[in-house]
């Protein structure tokens, strides 16, 4: 098996490693919701996404995508599929620092949108984070519908011009990576936290939000691993969750008898 470069060719490893197995599962506690997708259903996302992206909006290598998105199973398919594209990303989900105005194209959650089209941000896709993946509502501006657009696009992607791992892959806060240099650190990182090859891997998404994607996404894909990606969290029902979920070691929370991961992302 060659060795992975880029992030897209981590998640295609995950897809022939394990094609059915869950991948990414996620809940809001306070909301109720619970989805889960397996590694096949998130790279049928990516794909549509990646499609999106380059037929609608030219994205490709030196492309810069921001994302005003949190922590969610519908931000990792548009993560991959920005890097399957091999365009960079201005990470702007826990700060905005006038990268936005950088950037070729913006995908932000649906309640983020409005100051976004106060500063004459046109090229725009909002995000309703539906448990479902459904549309927007309640919503006039100009923003286009990401979950009605990225319906029309094809299941499989192919870039025009093929990502480089020497390309520019992230920007985010003081910290800027190729796609090489994503893999790298995804890799490093996974070794550093003690990340294994089957771990299912429980992560609060606040402490997913500040440690960045190459934490919470890209080291259990290096590694091997599955996630479980839990907002608003119930303590108190934790240890049920993690039973059923077959939860082996947690990021961000702690359950009694389960191992923690260091915190040092």
């Amino acid at each position: 098996m060659a060795t992975p470069t880029t992030p897209a060719d981590l998640l295609a490893q995950a897809l022939r490693r394990s094609p059915a197995a869950p991948l990414v599962t996620y809940y809001d506690d306070a909301g109720g919701e619970r989805v889960e997708l397996s590694t096949t259903t998130l790279a049928n996302w990516v794909a549509k996404t990646a499609n999106l992206l380059q037929e609608e909006f030219d994205v490709g290598p030196g492309s810069r995508v921001a994302l005003a998105l949190p922590v969610h199973w519908q931000t990792a398919a548009v993560l991959l599929a920005v890097w399957s594209c091999g365009a960079t990303v201005l990470d702007t989900a826990t700060e905005d620092d006038g990268r936005l105005d950088d950037a070729d194209v913006v995908l932000a959650a649906q309640d983020r949108l409005p100051p976004l089209e106060e500063r004459g941000v046109e090229e725009l896709l909002g995000l309703s984070l539906h448990p479902l993946g459904m549309g927007m509502t309640g919503y006039a501006g100009a923003a286009r519908d990401f979950a009605l657009e990225v319906r029309a696009h094809g299941d499989t992607f192919v870039p025009w011009t093929p990502p480089r791992a020497d390309g520019p892959g992230l920007v985010a806060g003081g910290l800027e990576l190729s796609l090489g240099g994503l893999v790298e650190a995804a890799g490093a990182l996974a070794g550093r936290l003690g990340i294994i090859g089957g771990d299912r891997l429980l992560i609060d998404v606040r402490v997913a939000a500040e440690a960045g994607p190459v934490a919470w996404l890209l080291a259990p894909l290096a590694a091997g691993a599955s996630m479980v990606l839990v907002s608003s969290a119930d303590v108190s029902g934790l240890a049920r969750r993690a039973a059923s979920e077959h939860v082996t070691a947690t990021f961000g929370e702690r359950v009694a008898g389960i191992r923690e991961l260091g915190d040092n992302a």
